[in-house]
């Protein structure tokens, strides 16, 4: 009868094996293939455990909630949710995670390390699926489909993600104010609101933000970087996002509708901004004289009479107490005008354009209640009512048209 094996040798021959493994991940080697799909592994036991994808089987099942998994370890972290422990924690931060593969992603962030590579661009990555969406960009290729609206994603996540806005699904939840969010990075961010923490500085002014992206989009202010363009007209913009608004002037698209007269709007905020008629809520206040105003840039631009602080032309010197009574004068120094489609006839203002489109098309939104005409203009309207405060002995009401038109 053969003696059994001594114990170190058993252990010898494991971390050979192990070794012979590893050692794939650098040669690789994929000797293990899926008979259903052809998809290749360097070991037995991961085939098996994507075998299941194939047969739905799920045997590992969470004995708190009924959930079922297709990997017992899958299964273990799954049950941190339930006792809300994270037992992995950063040495350099003090944040915990439930798996020790979180940790070591996150402590890539205090290191710097970034072990993967696009091999089309040279760009590096921290984390294997960041590079896997990255690859796709040189592709093009999105193989993950909307059943609802038929839009496509680089990513299965990008994907549940967006699917939550046809079911109306928001699984996280605000425990300081109740707001739900259909992402748990969408909540990170909303939490900062309540702590008042800004994580993100800008290294070149010392502005402070509560996301990185925000602080990507400013960092453009400095370098004037502008890397987003539009297709129809080739105005640039420094975030995707003022390109995606911007873009709905070209389609007339303004998904956005006012729930109490079904005004509607190209941008979320514009909404929220027009829907304070209704409201008559005037959230902005001066701190000097108490006045209450519906708009951010109302009040600054009030604050200016307080200050006396006014824009002035590069080119004459003239002030301004507005950036955009500044920026119309700019056009008189570019030769910059606004041109009618109908006659060709130009503008230094495009108020003054609009005016004289409706000499074309006919329209008067301006009454008049003491004369039967309607007026084109509110400055013909401004003459007809200073008019008639004027006695019609000294000038007969006839004459109004002859004199002013």
């Amino acid at each position: 009868q053969e003696e059994p094996e001594p114990p170190q040798i058993k252990e010898e021959e494991e971390e050979l094996c192990k070794l012979v493994v590893h050692m794939r991940t650098h040669m690789g080697e994929k000797p293990y293939s899926c008979s259903s799909c052809g998809k290749r592994f360097t070991q037995k036991s991961t085939l098996n455990t994507h075998l299941l994808t194939h047969t739905g089987e799920r045997p590992y099942s969470c004995s708190s909630c009924g959930k079922r998994f297709t990997q017992k370890s899958t299964l273990n972290t799954h049950l941190l949710t339930h006792t809300g422990e994270k037992p992995y924690l950063c040495s350099s931060c003090g944040k915990k995670f439930r798996r020790k593969y979180e940790l070591d992603v996150h402590l890539r962030i205090h290191t710097g390390e970034k072990p993967y590579s696009c091999n089309s661009c040279g760009k590096i990555f921290s984390q294997r699926s960041s590079l896997n969406s990255h690859l796709v960009t040189h592709t093009g290729e999105k193989p993950y489909s909307c059943s609802v609206c038929g839009r496509s994603f680089n990513r299965k996540l990008s994907l549940m993600v967006h699917l939550r806005i046809h079911t109306g699904e928001k699984p996280f939840i605000c425990k300081t104010c109740g707001l739900t969010f259909r992402q748990s990075s969408t909540l990170n961010s909303h939490l900062l609101t309540h702590t008042g923490e800004k994580p993100y500085s800008c290294s070149s002014c010392g502005k402070r933000f509560t996301q990185k992206s925000a602080l990507n989009a400013h960092l453009l202010t400095h370098t004037g970087e502008k890397p987003y363009s539009c297709s129809s007209c080739g105005q640039r913009f420094s975030d995707k996002s003022t390109l995606s608004s911007h873009f709905r002037i070209h389609t007339g698209e303004k998904p956005y509708s006012c729930s109490s007269c079904g005004n509607r709007f190209t941008h979320k905020s514009s909404l929220k901004s027009h829907f304070r008629i209704h409201t008559g809520e005037k959230p902005y206040s001066c701190s000097t004289c108490g006045k209450t105003f519906t708009h951010k840039s109302s009040l600054k631009s009030h604050y200016r009479i307080h200050t006396g602080e006014k824009y002035s032309c590069s080119s004459c010197g003239k002030r301004f107490t507005h950036k955009s009574s500044l920026n119309s004068h700019l056009r008189v120094h570019k030769g910059e005008k606004y041109s009618c489609s109908s006659c060709g006839k130009l503008f230094n203002q495009h108020s003054a354009l609009s005016n004289h489109l409706r000499t074309h098309t006919g329209e008067k939104p301006f009454s008049f209640t003491q004369c039967v005409d309607i007026k084109e203009s509110s400055i013909h309207l401004f003459f007809y009512e200073s008019i008639n405060q004027i006695s019609e002995d000294i000038i007969p009401f006839d004459w109004v048209g002859i004199i002013f038109f």
